[in-house]
């Protein structure tokens, strides 16, 4: 608990869950916004001044020409028209009005609760604002990189971004658990599976973000083989060993792909582990984690048949928000430390 006072706990609990619900509407519209290749509609990062939207026309004339001057638009996007500008910019401008809005709500029911309970009790709370100010600060390290020689972000910068997103979410749900849930003397697993499971969906998602950044969700859309052999036909096998690997579309589907296989293998082995020792406490969460593994490999399966159509693939995304969460909870519940928050 951070206070002995429950109301402000109650106060902290709210609080935190919210902050929970609007980063997670951060990663969607993140997602949006890379599946409408907005991201690099706004070529400036305006800390204060961009809060604001344009609001007439010589700002939209401004805001266009800007974007006139960089490769996406000259060797793509050359034959644009204001309105479809207007709308991969309200994509990016949400996007990054969202990460105001969130260090905004972090910031000051930090400080309230400054006052409230000690200091020393919140420093955990403290560095998830670090983090979520640093953040923004990859996010623009991120766009900076496609302003130049190039039409779209660095695929890698895309996905340190991403994992810091939901890294930055595991932390508030933690945080969240510690408030709400007491466990008292619960049967558990080895810490080594759930925390090796919560690696595995991590390394997805960073890969995942390599599938998105480099459009490889639209090549080999057929499963389970990648056209008509489970190897890409347009790759050798030794290429799968090099570092560029992580940069050729083909294999980096391929491993995306392999990846969830894995993951799958893996829950199928603690699932084996908690039901062989009839560890009762542990049924619903690792049945509830079952599910949103499955959801998420259907809806990664669909994603690549449907040639990562929009609405489909932000399902998946969607859908990982969950898988990262039961994650979080299956590790949660099977700790010990379960009375103090993180500090």
């Amino acid at each position: 608990m951070y206070s002995e006072n429950l109301k402000v706990n109650n106060q902290i609990s709210t609080w935190l869950i919210f902050m929970f619900l609007i980063i997670s509407i951060m990663i969607i519209v993140g997602g949006l916004t890379r599946l409408t290749d907005s991201g690099l509609s706004i070529t400036q990062w305006q800390l204060f001044s961009g809060f604001l939207p344009p609001l007439n026309n010589s700002d939209w004339v401004m805001y266009f020409n800007l974007y006139k001057e960089i490769p996406e638009f000259k060797l793509q996007n050359y034959d644009m028209t204001m309105h479809e500008f207007k709308v991969i910019f309200w994509w990016e401008w949400a996007h990054r009005f969202l990460g105001r809005l969130i260090g905004i709500s972090f910031l000051v029911p930090l400080i309230y609760f400054s006052f409230k309970i000690k200091f020393s009790k919140l420093i955990g709370l403290y560095i998830i604002f670090i983090l979520i100010c640093f953040q923004g600060f990859i996010g623009w390290y991120m766009v900076s990189s496609g302003l130049v020689d190039r039409i779209d972000v660095s695929h890698f910068r895309l996905s340190v971004h991403l994992l810091m997103a939901f890294f930055i979410l595991s932390l508030i749900f933690w945080n969240y658990l510690k408030v709400k849930i007491k466990l008292n003397n619960q049967n558990t697993i080895n810490l080594f599976f759930p925390l090796t499971f919560l690696a595995l969906i991590f390394l997805q998602i960073s890969i995942g973000a390599f599938v998105s950044g480099m459009d490889a969700g639209k090549i080999y859309n057929s499963w389970p083989l990648m056209g008509n052999s489970f190897f890409p036909d347009d790759n050798q096998l030794i290429n799968l060993f090099k570092v560029s690997a992580f940069s050729d579309p083909s294999l980096v589907q391929f491993i995306h792909r392999n990846l969830a296989y894995l993951i799958g293998f893996f829950y199928l082995i603690i699932f084996y582990i908690i039901y062989k020792n009839k560890i009762n406490n542990l049924y619903k969460p690792i049945n509830v984690l079952g599910f949103f593994i499955i959801l998420q490999i259907v809806l990664g399966i669909f994603t690549l048949l449907y040639g990562a159509q929009i609405i489909i693939a932000s399902m998946h995304q969607i859908s990982s928000i969950f898988l990262v969460s039961s994650c979080i909870y299956f590790l949660f519940i099977n700790t010990k430390s379960n009375l103090q928050p993180l500090s």
